[in-house]
């Protein structure tokens, strides 16, 4: 079986590190992209020395079409192909939408929906070309309901939902599948920081901030594990999944 190259970005740490080494684990060979070269390269190199699986890593800013393109070209002349592409890349900003700096919602909005957009318009043509494909985009419970003072992030993680479900349609027929993973609150560095803001904000410990306004809707009342959204990731670039396409998918714990 002909060893698939996957693309995740964001993956130098947190969710996208996880998926990028479960790709590995599985013999693929995954690409690291995100914005520092540096953290990428050393992200790659542990996860082939953890896995013993293929690993190499890329910089690429994804709200930068120039730069993707030629993120794009440098892997398919190294690889030869894109295989699966996941869209992971995010950040956060908290403030009263009366208060949100223009440059923040510019900065969210362009790494968190138009990135994907862009990685996937470079990237569908070659997936089409050899009939084959698997695009997974990491939106978010917020992908489909909301909370306060996250008015980027939120229409960000909407607008990839809506992305996810048009490239579905437009690509069914050329064997190429497109899904969003919407995950829960997981334990990551974006979310101890956001902890850390709100519980300054409200002079209550990140344990309560946690409870009170990320932990509040959902069954389990713990955090997800990144690994538990890289297997969702496997599965949806999985052959047992080609009839699953335009989908979002919770890893949520019952939100």
């Amino acid at each position: 079986m002909k060893q698939r190259t996957v693309i995740v970005t964001g993956a130098a740490r947190g969710i996208g590190y996880s998926i990028a080494q479960a790709f590995a684990r599985e013999g693929d060979h995954a690409v690291v992209a995100d914005l520092s070269e540096r953290d990428a390269v050393e992200a790659a190199g542990r996860i082939a020395q953890t896995t013993g699986g293929e690993a190499s890593g890329y910089a690429v800013d994804v709200a930068d079409e120039e730069k993707v393109k030629t993120m794009v070209e440098q892997v398919v002349s190294s690889r030869g192909s894109i295989d699966v592409l996941v869209n992971n890349a995010g950040l956060q900003h908290i403030d009263k939408v009366e208060d949100f700096p223009l440059e923040k919602w510019e900065h969210l909005i362009g790494v968190m929906l138009t990135g994907p957009f862009l990685l996937t318009k470079h990237t569908v043509p070659l997936m089409k070309k050899q009939k084959y494909g698997r695009i997974i985009n990491i939106s978010s419970v917020h992908g489909k309901t909301a909370s306060p003072f996250k008015s980027a992030y939120i229409s960000a993680k909407h607008g990839v939902v809506g992305l996810t479900r048009t490239v579905a349609l437009e690509t069914a027929e050329h064997g190429i599948t497109v899904n969003a993973i919407m995950p829960g609150v997981a334990d990551t560095p974006l979310v101890q920081n956001q902890l850390d803001r709100l519980a300054g904000k409200e002079g209550i410990s990140k344990e309560e901030a946690l409870h009170k306004h990320l932990l509040h809707k959902q069954a389990l009342k713990r955090f997800i594990k990144p690994e538990e959204i890289a297997a969702c990731a496997v599965y949806l670039a999985s052959d047992g999944a080609a009839s699953v396409t335009g989908e979002g998918i919770s890893v949520s714990g019952g939100w």
